[in-house]
């Protein structure tokens, strides 16, 4: 006869052939004793009391991360003690786009300084290069109330980056404003030569289409688009003299008032600001050495722009935008301009050692060791004076109009 297994605490055991998986029913004591869930697997009450404990543990910690806004002290005294390397570095969210420096370039171009050449580069580009051209619909405004301003920089430090802004506008000054300041290029010119291309242009356009000056300057009467230029000059008309010769420095001085008035104050503004705020002021005769500096200083926007420029196609494009019709002035009227622009010059040559100074650092001969004791002028060739289409200020034709109202 075959006997009765014994359980170990004395008497019958109640389950001969092991105990069920779910446990002993309640009231047998089977929490203060160990039992087999699985064959290879067992717990106790206090096994199940630890595991609860760490996961309530676990939930706020994880709760005090997420309010707090970061670790605690203790999880990155524990980072530090694990090791630099985490999940999260390994498998979090994609890098933030690295941006390149700068990635805020302003383009504040002066008009009848070979903007419109430039501005065809920056177009083809910013396609090869995939930076943000931001241009504006608004041609003939540089000067703005303190609102205008306000509202222009905003724009121009929401629009996405990297991006490159280019306007015919008078220097703004965005830390003013509470906003970071982008970075300036520029490129100005031989002052007379800029003035006799504004006027001829003013009034015959250019070589892409015989109406071009029509459209420009529709109520400009006869008499006056064909106004000798040296009349207009030794004659002293509104149109030849200053404040309307004081063109390029009020481009670098800024919006201030007295930028705009001829004199000591606003030439030595301009050129603070050109050595503060400008990473290159170039100057159109030498434009080759200009874009192969803007090549190596902002590569993310010019890498290649040279040879964009010297290809034929380019080329080709550009004589299509230069001034018609342009005749010299007498030694005499030429004379009178250069006095009546002096601190004009006196600018132009500042910029111009400036820019030869850069350009030894960088191995480039310069044309002239030493800038001329007074200006040489000179009727440029069409491959160096493509000139913009839309540079001049908003009341240009009303201003014409009442010059030559007798």
């Amino acid at each position: 006869m075959k006997k009765k297994q014994q359980h170990p605490g004395g008497g019958a055991d109640p389950w001969p052939h092991g105990a069920p998986l779910g446990g002993a029913p309640p009231g047998l004591g089977s929490w203060k004793r160990r039992v087999s869930l699985l064959p290879f697997l067992r717990f106790s009450l206090r096994d199940y009391g630890f595991c609860m404990a760490t996961l309530l543990v676990f939930c706020l910690g994880s709760l005090f991360y997420q309010l707090s806004g970061g670790p605690p002290r203790f999880l990155l005294d524990l980072r530090q003690y694990l090791g630099n390397s985490t999940y999260l570095d390994d498998h979090g969210p994609p890098p933030s786009k690295v941006l390149p420096f700068p990635s805020q370039v302003v383009y504040n171009r002066v008009g009848k300084c070979g903007s419109r050449t430039v501005v065809l580069l920056l177009r083809i580009l910013s396609e090869k290069h995939g930076f943000n051209l931001v241009t504006s619909d608004i041609h003939n405004k540089t000067r703005l109330t303190k609102n205008e301003q306000m509202e222009l920089i905003k724009n121009i430090s929401t629009a996405e980056q990297p991006y490159l802004f280019t306007r015919h506008v008078h220097f703004l000054n965005f830390s003013r404003f509470g906003g970071d300041q982008p970075v300036y290029i520029n490129i100005i010119r031989d002052p007379v030569n800029r003035f006799l291309s504004n006027y001829f242009f003013r009034r015959f356009g250019d070589w892409r289409g015989e109406q071009n000056h029509m459209i420009r300057t529709p109520s400009m009467r006869q008499e006056e688009r064909y106004l000798d230029i040296n009349e207009c000059i030794l004659e002293n008309y509104p149109e030849c003299s200053n404040p309307r010769l004081f063109y390029i420095i009020p481009y670098f001085c800024g919006q201030h008032p007295r930028c705009r008035e001829p004199g000591e104050w606003a030439l030595e503004r301009a050129k603070l600001n050109v050595n503060e705020n400008f990473l290159l002021v170039g100057i159109l005769e030498e434009l080759e050495d200009v874009l192969l500096l803007l090549e190596r200083f902002l590569p993310h926007y010019f890498k290649g722009v040279l040879s964009i420029y010297k290809d034929p196609e380019h080329r080709k494009l550009g004589n299509m935008t230069v001034t018609v019709k342009k005749t010299v002035p007498s030694p005499e009227a030429v004379q009178i301009l250069y006095q009546r622009m002096r601190y004009e010059y006196e600018f132009y040559h500042y910029v111009k050692e400036q820019f030869h100074l850069l350009k030894r650092k960088f191995g480039l001969k310069s044309r002239v060791s030493r800038p001329p004791l007074r200006p040489q002028f000179f009727i440029p060739t069409p491959l160096e004076t493509e000139e913009p289409i839309d540079d001049e200020e908003q009341d240009d034709e009303k201003w014409l109009e009442d010059i030559y109202k007798r």
